[in-house]
């Protein structure tokens, strides 16, 4: 047998299988010798020898030395459902000389065939299932032969016996493969939560981090660098001013070009701190790789730009990019669509983000059940961010008819020649 399962559940059905065939052979070589029934030296020769074929069996089955070296879960599972139904040409063999042995058995003592009991198991146990049962239909239905060719009678007992015990059998075994089964599923699906609690707290911790670094981006382009680009353009208004023999003259010019110089370094970090799709191209790149990245079996998503494009402060690129990741981020998760549009809108006055789907929608009059406690950026967020530069943003939706998200941003003249200068 092979004994590669080292579980205490298995290893306790092994023993006790060995003892049930064990003490059957025994009482069947007893009271062939104790009845001196006919054939009795044949009776404990043959069961000598089918009780040798059994231990020689069941010891080159048995397990190996304790393996030191650790083994992946998969690989384990295999190695573990594979000891519980082995199929190979050798245990075949080994259980075809058994049967052979027992139906010798069977044909000079009637009390063979309680051995039919164990045997049962072990079919059940080395045969895949469409053999198996097979296999022990025939072996009751040989038992109960052997019993009525030696009583020479027919009695209930002599086929309630083996075919209840041929039940037993294949309920307990089919019953332990089913347990066996669904063990290793919630193994899996353990495996798996834990695999996804990793990655979920590393992408919290990413995401932490991605969010300082844009509050730290925002934080220095607001405050530092337009300080730092009105203090040059008070100083060039003043250098104008000044005549060009003026003491005061080169005081100011030195002035200025200080300035010029830490805003220049305000600007290698407030690029260094924005976000990784950001660095490598424009916001309109780094949205068409967001549409891509997205798009799968089940959804479709698609990017167009309208209007001319013109260069956006790192603010407004940085707010953009993150309305259009979280709202699709909730169209992928809980909006169950098929087609989704992402438009990028450059105007006069104005550029505007537009993200709609085709998916189930939702009262925006109410908070929508994905907004709540799901821990993402959510509307209200959304809504902050667009108000702390001036813009808004508005949702249109319904239940079954898809959701309609617009941003928009303002981009007045002066602003925009204020931010190309900085």
């Amino acid at each position: 047998m092979d004994s590669r399962s080292h579980t205490p559940v298995t290893a306790a059905l092994r023993l006790c299988l060995h003892a049930l065939l064990t003490g059957l052979l025994a009482l069947v070589a007893v009271r062939a010798v104790g009845e001196g029934a006919p054939h009795t030296g044949a009776v404990v020769a043959l069961t000598l020898v089918t009780a040798g074929v059994y231990g020689a069996g069941a010891l080159a089955g048995r397990p190996g030395p304790t393996r030191t070296t650790p083994v992946q879960p998969e690989k384990r599972a295999r190695a573990l459902a594979a000891s519980m139904r082995p199929g190979t040409r050798a245990a075949a063999l080994w259980l075809a000389a058994l049967c052979a042995l027992w139906l010798g058995l069977l044909v000079l003592s009637p009390d063979a065939l309680w051995v039919a009991f164990p045997l049962y198991f072990l079919q059940l146990h080395l045969l895949p299932t469409r053999w198996g049962v097979p296999a022990v239909v025939v072996t009751a239905a040989a038992a109960i032969t052997s019993f009525v060719v030696h009583r020479q009678e027919i009695a209930p007992g002599a086929f309630i016996g083996p075919l209840l015990g041929a039940a037993v059998a294949i309920a307990t075994v089919l019953g332990y493969d089913a347990l066996f089964r669904e063990s290793e599923r919630r193994r899996e699906l353990i495996v798996e939560l834990v695999a996804t609690r990793a990655e979920l707290a590393e992408a919290e911790r990413t995401a932490g981090t991605l969010a300082e670094r844009e509050r730290l981006a925002r934080e220095i382009h607001d405050t530092l660098a337009q300080g730092l680009s009105s203090i040059q353009l008070l100083l060039r208004a003043a250098e104008r001013t000044l005549p060009g023999d003026a003491p005061a003259a080169a005081h100011v010019r030195a002035a200025r070009e200080a300035a010029q110089a830490n805003l220049a370094e305000a600007r290698s970090f407030v690029r260094a701190l924005t976000p990784p799709d950001l660095e490598h191209g424009s916001l309109a790149a780094a949205l068409e790789r967001l549409c891509a990245r997205t798009t799968g079996p089940d959804l479709t998503v698609r990017f167009a730009v309208s209007g001319t494009p013109v260069e956006l402060p790192t603010p407004y690129e940085v707010a953009l990019l993150r309305t259009a990741q979280s709202a699709l981020a909730n169209t992928v998760r809980h909006a169950r669509a098929g087609r989704a549009e992402i438009t990028l809108s450059f105007m006069d006055t104005s550029v505007a983000l537009d993200v709609v789907d085709d998916g189930r929608g939702f009262d925006p009059s109410g908070a929508p059940v994905a907004e709540r406690g799901d821990g993402g950026f959510g509307l209200p967020a959304m809504r902050s961010r667009a108000a702390t530069l001036g813009g808004t943003l508005s949702v249109e939706s319904a239940p079954g008819q898809g959701t309609a998200l617009a941003v928009t941003l303002p981009l007045a003249g002066p602003r925009r020649s204020q931010e190309r200068a900085a």
